[in-house]
């Protein structure tokens, strides 16, 4: 196992250190499975800019080190930007330690390509690293595949704060877990505090009678299957002296992403569902500074008039970015219809008794009919 020991820089008070504690930033994630690509390059400058406030947060509260447990990229790829403003944050901050340790993400080390590694910037390998900075060690290993005994080497000491870090899926039994990380074999080694990330969501437990476990979650949410609670970092202080550690969580998210549901059943105009959908995205409660997926439910009747295109746009006036998922089913009633000599009382008992058709193609198929009948166009589904 490979060790060193740091001075920090930045000032200490009695052996008192404060830390930060983040993961999952996915720099340069795309994002455009989830939202439009031009709102999609607007948040990826917004998640990088993030990870500079976070930086500028810990320079005053004298933060004594930054520990990055994973995916601080999203992908192989980074724009020279990124990797220009990440070495910047870095370097214009002396007095913090940074530690980087990769995650599942992270194919290429931040420093590839430098000529010489900043000075207080500290990564990890595939073998047990400890660094002792503040009167706290800290150990890590990147966990890119199962090996076994890969726990072995990890000893810290029983007299020291032990932070540990580590990236991947905590589990009793991790066999055939991707990136599992085993909670048993980390019990009664003397950690007091061991630092995931993997999970985007924040979360933290007892690991036994001396220390807890915490995934961060990640510091700006990408997408709408990133929606529950708040997004931030944990923010740790140590007491070497009397061989204490707190944490907190702090939120720092610049945009919550809500995925709300409305029901629109009975609704038979747009403005009807944009009222209805108003209703639900205020009782959410979403900010104008808010992405919103909105998911339209309920049952219609297919003489109704809706515009998904027209909802889309007027919440967009409001709120950041809004994006409409219709979910709505036709109510059709054959019994409306069977004495409806018209063409279109032909026309929907012809589709309602198509045995070849699902339900809801005859939905879509009556709904279009019906929008054609009348002279109209149906909106796009």
């Amino acid at each position: 196992m490979t060790s060193a020991v740091l001075t920090t820089p930045s000032p200490l008070k009695s052996n008192r250190m404060k830390l930060i504690h983040c993961a999952d930033i996915h720099l340069d994630s795309a994002m455009t499975s989830h939202i439009a690509p031009d709102t999609a390059r607007k948040r990826r400058g917004e998640i990088l800019r993030n990870f500079e406030r976070m930086v500028e947060f810990a320079a005053a509260e004298d933060v004594g080190a930054i520990l990055i447990a994973g995916d601080l990229f999203d992908t192989p790829v980074t724009s020279e930007l990124t990797r220009s403003t990440l070495l910047h944050c870095i370097t214009s901050h002396p007095g913090i330690a940074f530690f980087y340790l990769r995650g599942n993400h992270d194919e290429k080390l931040l420093t590839e390509g430098l000529f010489e590694k900043p000075f207080n910037l500290m990564l990890f390998g595939e073998e047990w690293s400890c660094y002792e900075c503040g009167g706290v060690a800290i150990y890590g290993r990147e966990l890119f595949r199962e090996r076994a005994g890969f726990y072995d080497g990890l000893q810290p000491e029983p007299d020291k704060i032990n932070i540990v870090m580590l990236h991947g899926q905590i589990s009793e039994h991790p066999s055939g877990v991707a990136y599992g990380i085993a909670l048993k074999q980390l019990r009664q080694k003397n950690i007091d505090y061991l630092a995931l990330g993997h999970l985007h969501a924040h979360s933290e437990g007892r690991l036994d009678d001396r220390g807890i476990y915490c995934y961060s979650g990640c510091l700006e949410g990408r997408g709408f299957d990133e929606c529950d609670g708040e997004h931030g970092f944990m923010l740790l202080e140590t007491d070497s002296d009397t061989r204490s550690i707190s944490s907190r969580f702090i939120p720092f998210e610049k945009r919550r992403l809500h995925s709300v549901t409305a029901d629109v059943s009975g609704c038979m105009t747009t403005n009807e569902m944009i009222a209805a959908a108003s209703k639900a995205i205020t009782g959410a409660g979403c900010q104008e500074s808010s992405l919103i997926r909105l998911v339209l439910r309920g049952e219609l009747d297919p003489a109704c008039e809706k515009d998904v295109g027209y909802m889309a746009s007027t919440f967009a006036e409001k709120y950041y970015y809004c994006k409409v998922a219709d979910e709505t089913r036709m109510r059709i009633r054959l019994e409306d219809y069977l004495l409806d000599q018209s063409l279109r009382g032909e026309f929907v008992r012809n589709v309602s008794g198509d045995s070849s058709l699902s339900d809801d193609d005859k939905a879509m198929i009556v709904r279009y009919g019906l929008k054609a009948l009348a002279g109209e166009e149906a909106d796009a589904e």
